[in-house]
């Protein structure tokens, strides 16, 4: 029986990686002492891009705490919690400051990315009505790629998933995103060229690779393509591939995949040696 993509790759257990929009990265300890305004914009640039994401967090906490009321404090708490992952928490500071009338349009493009990672689609519509349409960004396109993806509106993802493409130098998530998209819609051969092309941008893009390797699959393709790969990358790519070979139907190419992915990692693979071992238990009665 044919399945769509999507309703075989779930059945799998094995969803298509979507990479969300580039986010701010984030370091060190919190001062003790209180800071001038120039040393304060100072190193909260470099808590947003160079420290841990937790250490960062607890150093515009711990600044919120000594001065409530600075803003920019309010701004790089909601960017910090984003870093760390904690998008639920970030989208409330961001919701205050739009309250508190405070919010730019980067405090709206980042509350529209806290409700993406929420799957809050309706109130990331609401946020990308209130962002002027010029000038555009790699974030705002992006988002409205992945919104118009949400809504089935495929003419309008590829015009903002083109535009996200263009306006940065570093493609690779755009067009992992964008071969997600694809595949959503069935497309598999153009999802195909999408991850390619997002792997040869970002060789360390995992995500990419993998869905590489699924596009590949539910077209019936069993082998890796030749793409940079560490052996434990290879040996997970040839279990996510066996597993859609089974699904499939086809146990022998299953089989075959999954005795090369036990060979081919550096450790013990238990999710790949309990498959084959099912496989060849099943086989025997």
């Amino acid at each position: 029986m044919h399945l769509p993509p999507l309703r075989a790759l779930l059945l799998l257990g094995l969803v298509p990686v979507a990479t969300g929009c580039d986010q701010m990265a984030t370091p060190g300890d919190a001062p003790t002492a209180p800071l001038n305004v120039v040393d304060a914009s100072n190193l909260n640039e470099l808590m947003l891009t160079v420290a841990d994401p937790e250490q960062a967090v607890a150093y515009f906490r711990n600044a919120l705490a000594a001065e409530p009321d600075r803003v920019e404090f309010r701004r790089g708490y909601a960017r910090a919690l984003q870093r760390a992952d904690q998008h639920a928490e970030a989208a409330l500071v961001y919701a205050k400051l739009i309250e508190d009338g405070l919010a730019n349009t980067e405090d709206r493009i980042g509350y529209a990315e806290a409700l993406a990672r929420s799957n809050a689609w309706e109130e990331v519509e609401a946020q990308l009505a209130q962002l002027p349409e010029m000038p555009s960004s790699y974030r705002m396109n992006m988002l409205r790629a992945m919104a118009a993806d949400q809504r089935g509106d495929w003419a309008a993802a590829d015009r903002y998933y083109e535009a996200a493409r263009r306006l940065t130098p570093r493609p690779a998530r755009a067009l992992n995103n964008w071969g997600v998209s694809k595949m959503s819609r069935g497309d598999l051969e153009a999802a195909e060229k999408a991850f390619l092309d997002a792997v040869t941008y970002d060789p360390k893009l995992f995500s990419a690779k993998n869905n590489l390797v699924i596009a590949r699959g539910l077209q019936g393709k069993f082998t890796l393509p030749v793409i940079p790969m560490t052996e434990e990358e290879k040996a997970q790519l040839l279990h996510n591939l066996a597993l859609i070979a089974l699904r499939q139907g086809k146990e022998e190419v299953a089989r075959s995949l999954l005795a090369e992915a036990v060979a081919t990692h550096p450790r013990h693979f238990e999710a790949a040696v309990s498959k084959l071992a099912a496989l060849d238990a099943a086989a025997r009665r």
